[in-house]
């Protein structure tokens, strides 16, 4: 006998046929495309969110689209390093990461977050497999210079993008894990963020959606009614002179400029925080978020 959850919302069958056909010219679309994913913030620690976004990849590995998935782990990274008794510290933001928490990154990034992922992801149903920048040398990097000294933070120099499609050619979903080798085989943490842009670009990506716990950019950052759905990447100086874009989208919107700049079809800011956001972005007229082309 079916049970139901007696909180689940009934459809009728006429409504999910509707919703199947309404959909199909955007499956067509993406169908053998590559769409890179940057998975971060709520979605990341909210079991239901977590589970709500495999299924999302899965169901789109299923309809043909190549999804590279890129993470980071913040939180994941501060407890460890707490348990450990190694205090975090943040610079203008931005982590701090000594010869021992570079460590304590490697470990939980390319281990622990990394494989949960994998495993998340094969019990949906998918295929997937683990990767971080230092497999196949995929990502060469250098430290990272500039105002402030940020210790074993590492630039992109460069992305080999070959053991990603090989991935990708067998049926697998990536999942990368933003920690790389520089010279001599010092390892370096990566913003997440930085790593998802140029793995897109280099792939020659359809979409680069960057998971947030935002709603997109907001044209007043107090009024969720001010979203703006459409920005082109030639408006972005201006918007930030105006003050529209400021404090931490500065960063994550660079890198939306910068992936189609290098050739993303199209960049997307989404709200992790609400179920199936991924879909809805992909798979709708209306989509969600933020796009910048």
């Amino acid at each position: 006998m079916d049970t139901q959850n007696p909180n689940e919302i009934k459809i009728s069958n006429e409504i999910r046929s509707k919703i199947l056909i309404d959909a199909l010219p955007y499956i067509q679309r993406y169908n053998g495309k590559i769409v890179v994913v940057k998975y971060g913030g709520n979605a990341m620690t909210n079991d239901a969110l977590k589970d709500a976004v495999m299924s999302d990849i899965v169901l789109l590995s299923l309809v043909g689209v190549r999804v590279v998935l890129v993470h980071g782990g913040g939180p994941e990274i501060n407890d460890m390093l707490k348990r450990v008794g190694i205090e975090s510290r943040f610079i203008n933001g931005l982590r701090y990461t000594d010869e021992a928490t570079v460590d304590i990154v490697k470990m939980v990034l390319a281990g622990k977050v990394n494989k949960e992922l994998v495993s998340h992801l094969i019990q949906h149903g998918g295929k997937a497999v683990g990767l971080c920048g230092i497999d196949g040398s995929m990502i060469s990097v250098s430290k990272l210079e500039g105002d402030a000294d940020l210790g074993f933070v590492g630039e992109i120099n460069g992305v080999n993008t070959g053991i990603i499609t090989d991935a990708l050619n067998n049926g697998y979903v990536p999942v990368i894990s933003t920690v790389a080798c520089g010279e001599g085989g010092q390892t370096y943490n990566i913003n997440a963020d930085t790593a998802a842009s140029r793995i897109a670009a280099e792939l020659g990506a359809e979409n680069l959606i960057l998971m947030t716990d935002i709603s997109g950019l907001l044209r007043d950052k107090d009024d969720a009614d001010t979203l703006i759905p459409t920005v082109q990447v030639s408006e972005v100086p201006f918007m930030k002179r105006q003050g529209i874009i400021s404090g931490g989208m500065i960063p994550k919107i660079d890198c939306c400029v910068e992936a189609v700049r290098r050739g993303v079809k199209k960049t997307c800011i989404i709200d992790g925080r609400i179920p199936h956001s991924i879909l809805i972005e992909l798979l709708s007229n209306e989509g969600i978020g933020t796009q910048f082309i």
